[in-house]
């Protein structure tokens, strides 16, 4: 093998991408160095590139979901070895990301791909499941509400409305996904009518339009359940659906974003707000991490989590370049989108 690979550089803060190569890193005590077949996309990488957040060092390589095969296994790692088809949570460090040819991971943020599903699949969940996670179940970044793989855990939700905002978003998917395993009901959720489908088939029991206004969803709402809604994920968390969410959210109720709160301290009435962060540095979310990431496999296999649809693009780590910019003009919707950094010339 190469001591060299194929990388899409972020070369300077707010800066332009360029392919170009980086040295193959090796992998340390817990990690494993993965060849990766299939890199998803998220809004957070353009959102990197153009703001200049989280990431300190340049030049960067960005990208935060990864699916592959193991090529080496570090020192300390027992439940993974070389030739295993994994998917694997990447970080806003360039050794530990998703856009190149191969990758560190961490073993702790690492899962075993079934074989019903392939890597372009498996490259859709690790973010979005992440952040899905910590909001609903996190107790500084989230709703604290009991894991469901903790024993009893459906009997403390069962039969509470939630309403999640942007359904058909890949947080939003696995969030309706996590909320079908707690027990919620009726999972309510906005979004495109093209994807009303979609996001009934992830597990919602009511769909309603993105574009109604607050009055407009709530009395929708109202003829669905006379339940005060005490739960609602923004999966978006734009202003205007920040506005829509406060509508919906009763006294005391919790809303999750995952953006900065752009509603007012004095309009909260005893309502929590939370924006989530699924950082994998985070201390808060380290025991909640690693029991979610334990499951994930099984979640796949037996199909309890069904990964997101997803579109490849063509040209390898080049073609990132587009779909990011493909993003922020909103031209994608209910879909992920997957790269092949293998395939680059």
């Amino acid at each position: 093998m190469s001591s060299q690979q194929k990388a899409l550089v972020l070369l300077k803060k707010q800066g332009s991408f360029e392919l170009g190569s980086r040295s193959i890193p090796s992998p340390g005590a817990g990690q494993l160095l993965v060849k990766i077949q299939s890199a998803a996309l998220n809004p957070v990488d353009y959102k990197i590139k153009d703001a200049g957040i989280f990431v300190t060092q340049y030049p960067a390589v960005l990208g935060s979901d990864v699916a592959g095969i193991v090529e080496e296994v570090g020192e300390g790692v027992e439940n993974f070895g070389k030739g295993d088809r994994v998917l694997a949570r990447g970080k806003f460090t360039s050794d530990f990301a998703a856009f190149q040819q191969y990758t560190l991971t961490d073993a702790s943020f690492t899962a075993k791909i079934p074989a019903s599903e392939s890597f372009d699949s498996a490259a859709t969940l690790p973010m979005g499941l992440d952040t899905a996670v910590v909001g609903l179940y996190g107790d500084q970044f989230g709703a604290r509400i009991t894991p469901p793989w903790e024993e009893g855990a459906g009997s403390h939700e069962s039969k509470k409305p939630i309403v999640i905002l942007g359904g058909s978003s890949s947080v939003g998917a696995y969030t309706i996904q996590l909320a079908r395993l707690s027990g919620f009901y009726p999972i309510i959720t906005t979004a495109s009518p093209s994807n009303e489908e979609l996001v009934k088939g992830y597990g919602a029991t009511h769909f309603f339009d993105r574009k109604l206004s607050g009055k407009q969803l709530l009395a929708a709402i109202s003829d669905v359940t006379d339940d005060p809604i005490k739960l609602v994920y923004d999966a978006i968390s734009l202003p205007e659906t920040q506005s829509v969410a406060w509508e919906l959210l009763a006294e005391n109720g919790t809303l999750v974003l995952t953006l900065p709160a752009s509603v007012e301290e004095n309009e909260r009435k005893g309502r929590r707000v939370i924006q989530t962060f699924a950082g994998t540095d985070a201390a808060q979310n380290e025991e909640l991490y690693s029991s979610s990431w334990a499951m994930v496999e099984k979640w796949l296999s037996d199909g309890t989590i069904k990964p997101n649809k997803y579109e490849v693009l063509p040209n390898g780590l080049e073609g990132i370049i587009g779909g990011l910019e493909r993003m922020k003009l909103g031209q994608v919707s209910g879909t992920k989108l997957v790269a092949h950094p293998q395939e680059t010339r």
